[in-house]
């Protein structure tokens, strides 16, 4: 199993950045999927999830109304659009799966990559 992130890096507040989950060794379409995120000295974060087919998605409140997350079955990658950052969302985001759609426990998770939103 490979999860790769991409697409992460330095923002201004207000700013936007689209972050992509490249993935390959299992069946993407049949597996929810989510994205979580982690500062220093904590614990994952869960911040979005999807279903397998896409057409539900879960959001943590404290992103919900900026962030959407939505995957390409055709190309097994994942996406979380990320608009309006602040500097709260300065963190290693990383896409995989956990227990449930909504948990960042358990499952496996990418390496991640890393957004800064400066203020």
């Amino acid at each position: 199993v490979q999860l790769v992130e991409s697409g992460g890096g330095l923002v201004q507040s207000g700013g936007s950045l689209r972050l992509s989950c490249a993935t390959s060794g299992f069946t993407f379409p049949v597996y929810y999927m989510a994205w979580v995120r982690q500062t220093p000295g904590k614990g994952p974060e869960w911040v979005a999830g999807i279903e397998a087919d896409g057409r539900t998605t879960f959001y943590a409140d404290s992103v919900k109304g900026r962030f959407t997350i939505s995957r390409d079955n055709a190309k097994n990658t994942l996406y979380l659009q990320m608009n309006s950052l602040k500097s709260e969302d300065t963190a290693v985001y990383k896409c995989g799966w956990g227990r449930t759609v909504t948990s960042a426990d358990g499952g496996g998770w990418g390496q991640g990559t890393q957004v800064t939103v400066s203020s």
